[in-house]
């Protein structure tokens, strides 16, 4: 069993963007990274504090927007529109989820695709389903990463994704049927789960209960990526897979924390610096 080191490759990945930000300086070109919260969430606090590092890190701005719980949804969209028409702007992220009195889908349509670094954008959605070229998801364009980086042939092989959220399962199905597998997505219906998930060389929990995924879900020698993230009763992290009782079975593992988890904010910053490419 050899185990998929997310932090590793996260690492790898935002040294090359630090190397090509150096080289788009040189040629005069530059941007930041808007990231809008509203609201304190204590998980969102600490994913938008380890994006302004990141951004940092790597070599481009960041101005960050820490709106109080009530800011009302015209408000947000007015922010939205203004970061739109700011040229040095070339992404722009309100951080999820918001209050319930603020329309998700709505906040998400109004960022223009062209700065949307999420990927979450309906055109962005759409250019991936047909192919062309757009932001692509942070996390299931990270799990292709992990997977390509880790010598891990997909094309040709059998991958079950389990969940079909807009987040994750389904981009994460379109980026796998692009890199040649035979992909099947499966849900809460889905029938005979345990049969057609023991059938994947590749299986992608992001199912959202913890160690749900035991080993009687996985095949021998599969390649298992664990998208989950949790706190268990013991406040312990785990994700979707139950690591222990599968890790024999597999040939290579994510682990939880650090498989799938650093690799979203290296593909966010790979998507801001293909933003300042792209202009």
């Amino acid at each position: 069993m050899e185990l998929i080191d997310g932090k590793l490759i996260s690492q790898t990945i935002k040294d090359e963007l630090k190397e090509r930000v150096a080289e788009l300086k040189k040629r005069g070109h530059s941007g930041s990274l808007a990231v809008i919260q509203v609201g304190n969430d204590p998980a969102s606090s600490i994913y938008v504090k380890n994006k302004k590092k990141a951004c940092e890190y790597i070599g481009i701005g960041s101005v960050s927007y820490e709106l109080s719980e009530n800011t009302s949804e015209a408000e947000l969209l007015n922010i939205i529109d203004e970061l739109n028409n700011k040229p040095e702007v070339i992404g722009i992220l309100v951080q999820l989820p918001v209050p319930k009195h603020i329309n998700e889908d709505k906040i998400i349509r109004a960022i223009s695709p062209a700065k949307d670094v999420d990927g979450f954008h309906v055109e962005n959605v759409g250019a991936l389903c047909v192919g062309e070229r757009g932001f692509v998801s942070c996390t299931p364009a990270g799990v292709i990463q992990l997977l390509k980086r880790s010598n891990v042939e997909i094309a040709g092989k059998h991958c079950v994704v389990i969940g079909r959220s807009n987040i994750v399962g389904k981009p994460m199905a379109l980026l796998m049927l692009r890199e040649n597998a035979t992909v099947t997505v499966c849900h809460s219906k889905t029938q005979n789960l345990k049969e057609i998930c023991k059938s994947a060389d590749i299986l992608i929990a992001a199912v959202g209960k913890p160690r749900m995924i035991n080993s009687e879900y996985v095949k021998e020698g599969a390649v298992v990526i664990d998208v989950g993230i949790h706190r268990d009763e013991n406040n312990k992290m785990c994700g979707d897979v139950d690591f222990d009782d599968v890790k024999d079975h597999v040939s290579k593992i994510t682990p939880v924390p650090g498989g799938v988890g650093p690799m979203t904010i290296a593909m966010l910053m790979n998507n801001c610096v293909e933003a300042i490419e792209n202009r």
